[in-house]
C-alpha cells in the first residue's frame, strides 16, 4: 500500500499577561508549520507509512531496520530510502504513564542524516514527552542505506518497562 496523503502539523500557542513590545497587556503568540505530502517519491511526497505502539523492557534497545524488514498495516514489507517524518511519543495510547526516559539513535548501522556525526542520539525523551521531525524537500532528513545506515534505535533507560508510540513516513526512492 502507499500513502495517499500525509499532513504534519507542529504548533505552539501561548498566552502571557503583562507589558510587552506589542503594546497590550496580553501576548498570545501562535507559531505553526504544516507540511503536506502527496503520494510519490519526490519533494513534498511520501509513499511509506509505518506506525506502531511498542513495549521496551527496562534498560533495553529496539533496533528498527527501516529497509526490507518492517511491515506496514497491510502486511507489506517496507523498503525506505529517505525519512521524511519521525514522531515518537514516550507514552502509551492508553493506560499507565511511563516512568523511564527514551533515547533515539546510536547503535550499529544507524540512520544519522538528521543528527549528524556517526552515532549521535536525541534524548532523554522524558515520560509523556515527544520528538517530532519532518522535512518535505527532495532529500528528506535522513538517507537510509541498506546494511550501513538503516537502523533506527530506541533505547529505554533503567527502572521499568516503557510503552511508546512511533510513526515513520518515508520514501522508497
Amino acid at each position: 500500500m502507499t500513502i495517499n496523503s500525509l499532513k504534519l502539523t507542529a504548533r505552539m500557542q501561548a498566552v502571557e499577561v503583562g507589558a510587552n513590545d506589542f503594546g497590550g497587556p496580553v501576548f498570545a503568540p501562535d507559531m505553526e508549520q504544516v507540511l503536506e505530502f502527496t503520494a510519490g517519491t519526490g519533494a513534498r511526497q511520501a509513499d511509506i507509512l509505518w506506525m506502531d505502539e511498542r513495549t521496551l523492557a527496562s534498560n533495553t534497545n529496539l533496533d528498527l531496520d527501516l529497509n526490507a524488514v518492517l511491515t506496514d498495516a497491510f502486511g507489506s514489507t517496507i523498503s525506505a530510502l529517505e525519512l521524511v517524518a519521525l514522531f515518537v511519543i514516550n507514552a502509551p495510547r492508553s493506560g499507565s504513564a511511563n516512568t523511564t526516559n527514551l533515547t533515539i539513535g546510536g547503535g550499529s548501522n544507524p540512520v544519522t542524516g538528521y543528527m549528524g556525526g556517526t552515532t549521535p542520539t536525541i534524548g532523554p525523551i522524558r515520560p509523556g514527552s515527544f520528538v517530532f521531525l519532518g522535512a518535505s524537500d527532495a532529500a528528506g532528513f535522513g538517507a537510509i542505506v541498506a546494511g550501513t545506515a538503516d537502523i533506527l534505535r530506541i533505547n529505554n533507560s533503567t527502572g521499568a518497562s516503557a510503552v511508546f508510540q512511533i510513526a515513520i513516513a518515508a520514501r522508497s526512492a
